[in-house]
Parts: structure tokens; C-alpha cells; sequence
């Protein structure tokens, strides 16, 4: 396989994707809008089209003739579907799902095993986040159903995702938290399991190249610490030093903080097994690397995440309240 579509491509796991694609010297052209600004310039052929539209699809099969195609911005199922008839003749049809496909609370969490949501018509084309489940895990039933048509399509579901160009700013919170202060309230809940972009990009190609049609593959960090840990490791990474104090709900409450109200908070534990993609050789990229990466980009960049999680000011308080007991 030579040749790479990437539907999407200009903005974090799809930034990602294209320069793992680069470096393992794929020719790759980018399917979007041009509402980004394309950071790759003439390393990467641009098709102009909204991927909404079934004949822009068509249009971008026939201009890039892809070996693989990486869909990073399949947010519905018709989305999927419309992308697997598409590229039906594709070697490999990838699609970016999400752990929140998984409808039960199950540690860890195999694919095969674990239970994915419904999806109600309704769901399949609401807008809200409170679908975004449902709506993945259609798309997953639905690479299955093209698969079964003989597309070699394929998905894979990553938790939540950092590194470098995050726009969502939720792991950016946590950074600006421990890059600024000495101390970080940190709420008491149950580990999150978090997985680096590059390594989201590398399970793409891998998938791509060696997975099996019809199949989801779980990516995820090596190592899933609890929030604590990952505020140390952060210090680390910026060369710093920061006291993680943790605070319950009661402590919270002192200034009306609920603990969900702080990125990447959870009250039960959320981890994927990613024992099934590791067959295929993929292997995670070390917290030191990742976070370096990550910190260093965060500090030249204008994100903060601050509007994020609780204000400062209220975090002062909750450390006032906790320093009393």
C-alpha cells in the first residue's frame, strides 16, 4: 500500500495521522473543507470538499485512488456508511470509532465483550454529545455490515485522546494547572484511561495495514494512572514540582465544585483492554516521550483550558478547606 486518504487531516489525531503516514512514506492526500490551515504544504496533496456530501466522496476516490482511507471525522453512521460504498474498493477503510461506543461498565473493556450502545434513528442524527456513543457505535455496526459486503473495513476506538494540537483543551487544563502553581486540587474518582495521538495515528496505519475486516481494535495508553499520577507526571515533564491534594465531594462542595466539573474526572473505572491491537505489533509510546512532546507544544501554543474545570479562585478555596482539617 502506497497511497493514503485522510477525510479530515489538518487538526489533532488527523494532524497525527498524516505525518504517521508521511513517515512511513505513504503519498497522502487530505479530503476537507479548508476551513484549517494545512500544516503539511506540499508534502500532501488537498481535495476541497465536505465529506457530508456523497459525491464529494466519489470526487476524492477518483482524484487520490487510495491503497487506505483514514476517516477521522465520521460523526453519524450515515457518515460511515456513505465512506464504505464510497471506497468500497479500497485496500483498507479505517474508521476513528470511540471507547464511548462501550454501553457497560466493564474493567477492562474487550472488544467482543463489552456491550455497545443502541442506536435509536433518532440518535443516528442527533447533534448532541449525550449521542456520541450510540452514534460511534452504529458507525462500528456499520463497518461490520460492509465488511460482511467484502469491504475491508475496520475500526478503531480510542478513550480520550492528548498531545500536541489538542483543540478540546482538556488535557491542556491539567497542564497550565501544574505548569503555574505549586499545588492542584485534584478530585477523588477512579482512573480514566487516556491514549497519546501519535500512538492513535500509529493504530491506524497498523490497523490499515494488518487488521481484519470487520474488526474494532481498542488503542490506549501502556500505563492508565489515576488522575493523582498523571498530575506527578506532568510535573516531571515540566520540570517542575507540584502537591496533588485530592478532595472529595464534601471538600468540593465548600465552593459549590462538583467533581465531575474538572476534565477528565471519572467515577468509575474506564479501560480498554489493548491486548488485540498489540497482536498486530502496535506498541504505545512512553508516557516521558508523550508528555514531553505534548508539554512542549502546550507552552507555545494560546491554550489554557481553563474555561475547562473550575476556576482558580475556586480551587483556592477547596485547598483552604482541606488545609483546616
Amino acid at each position: 500500500m502506497d497511497t493514503a486518504l485522510v477525510i479530515g487531516g489538518t487538526r489533532f489525531i488527523g494532524r497525527h495521522t498524516v505525518a504517521e503516514l508521511l513517515d512511513a512514506d505513504y503519498s497522502v492526500t487530505l479530503l476537507n473543507r479548508g476551513n484549517h490551515d494545512n500544516s503539511f504544504g506540499d508534502e500532501v496533496d488537498h481535495i476541497e470538499g465536505d465529506r457530508t456530501d456523497d459525491e464529494a466522496l466519489v470526487r476524492a476516490r477518483r482524484a487520490a485512488d487510495p491503497d487506505v482511507v483514514i476517516d477521522c471525522v465520521a460523526y453519524y453512521p450515515r457518515d460511515v456508511r456513505a465512506a464504505t460504498r464510497a471506497f468500497a474498493d479500497a485496500d483498507a477503510y479505517v474508521y476513528i470509532s470511540s471507547g464511548a461506543a462501550y454501553a457497560e461498565d466493564r474493567v477492562p473493556k474487550r472488544e467482543g465483550e463489552a456491550r455497545l450502545h443502541d442506536c435509536t434513528d433518532e440518535q443516528a442524527v442527533d447533534e448532541s454529545m449525550a449521542t456520541y456513543g450510540p452514534r460511534k457505535a452504529e458507525g462500528d455496526r456499520v463497518v461490520a455490515a460492509a465488511a460482511e459486503d467484502g469491504v475491508r473495513a475496520m475500526s478503531v476506538r480510542p478513550p480520550v485522546v492528548y498531545g500536541e494540537w489538542d483543540y478540546t483543551e482538556r488535557f491542556d487544563y491539567w497542564v497550565d494547572r501544574v505548569d503555574n502553581n505549586d499545588r492542584v486540587v485534584v478530585p477523588d474518582g477512579a482512573l480514566w484511561h487516556l491514549v497519546y495521538a501519535g500512538d492513535v495515528a500509529s493504530a491506524l496505519r497498523v490497523v490499515a495495514e494488518a487488521g481484519e475486516a470487520g474488526e474494532a481494535y481498542n488503542v490506549g495508553d501502556g500505563h492508565a494512572p489515576p488522575l493523582t499520577e498523571w498530575v506527578e507526571l506532568i510535573a516531571e515533564a515540566c520540570d517542575t514540582s507540584v502537591e496533588a491534594v485530592t478532595a472529595g465531594p464534601r471538600e468540593l462542595a465548600a465552593a459549590d465544585i462538583e467533581p465531575d466539573a474538572f476534565p477528565l474526572f471519572a467515577d468509575y473505572p474506564h479501560l480498554l483492554s489493548t491486548a488485540k491491537l498489540r497482536d498486530l505489533g502496535w506498541r504505545p509510546t512512553p508516557h516521558e516521550e508523550a508528555l514531553a512532546a505534548t508539554v512542549a507544544e502546550h507552552r507555545d501554543s494560546d491554550r489554557t483550558g481553563r474555561e475547562n474545570g473550575p476556576d482558580r479562585e475556586a480551587e483556592r478555596r477547596v485547598l483552604g478547606v482541606l488545609d483546616t482539617l
